[in-house]
């Protein structure tokens, strides 16, 4: 088992694997961290190290949907995945972030919400927020090529209105700890939640921000937790008894 992405040096995720492999006492799994420039030949990577599932990060989540003979329902309605098993020689493709995010979410249905990013992590967002009944709107700093994103400054204009702030882009991961993806801190505003799916460090600029003006904050720890334990559940069946 292995993560893939272009830069993991911030990644919890290995740790988190090798403590479940002690947990369980098992000695025949392996998790291994592997940066790639592309998953142009992510096929050959899978037969040549025996593969039998794997996590995505960014940049990936929705490029490797093109090298997959299979996406699961939920994964193909989200367009990003984040879990692929190998099943038969046949790469399947599946998505935990959106439950994970979902799980980890107490915030009442008709909250409005922004979320910041277009990527991966912001479909399975976006996704989970749709099944929570929450109203959200996308925030891109190129929103010409999003249909339906807005602009940030745009976004500024709206934010006394928004109770949930989702940051689901890489913008403030270690080591470009001291960045924030919101341009104006003095925005945020008591009784807004700001869900930084950023987890390394934490808290992160823009939680701290928030918090510093009334903000509750949480990061993105246990959603990675609980994204890998579902993930867990995925590898499960193809490993031996």
């Amino acid at each position: 088992m292995a993560l893939i992405g272009k830069k993991l040096s911030h990644s919890f995720s290995k740790q988190y694997f090798d403590e479940r492999f002690r947990a369980e006492g098992r000695t025949d799994c392996e998790y291994s961290l592997c940066e790639m420039p592309t998953v142009d030949h992510i096929r050959q990577w899978v037969v040549d190290r025996h593969v039998i599932g794997f996590n995505v990060t960014n940049p990936f989540k929705v490029d490797i949907m093109a090298h997959l003979d299979i996406v699961d329902p939920v994964a193909s309605r989200i367009g990003a995945v984040n879990c692929v098993t190998v099943e038969d020689g046949k790469l399947v493709g599946h998505n935990t972030d959106a439950a994970a995010f979902g799980n980890t979410l107490d915030i009442a249905s008709g909250t409005r919400a922004l979320i910041l990013g277009t990527g991966g992590a912001a479909a399975a967002v976006a996704y989970a927020l749709r099944e929570k009944g929450i109203i959200f709107r996308h925030v891109s700093r190129t929103p010409q090529h999003h249909p339906g994103a807005m602009s940030y400054a745009e976004a500024a204009e709206v934010f006394t209105d928004i109770s949930l702030l989702v940051n689901a882009t890489p913008i403030g991961t270690w080591p470009d700890s001291d960045r924030s993806p919101w341009p104006w801190p003095e925005n945020f505003h008591h009784g807004m939640l700001v869900y930084d799916l950023v987890y390394n460090p934490s808290p992160t600029r823009l939680m701290r921000q928030a918090a510093d003006h009334g903000a509750r904050t949480t990061d993105g720890l246990a959603m990675l937790h609980r994204q890998a334990s579902l993930s867990w559940e995925f590898y499960l069946p193809h490993l031996h008894p």
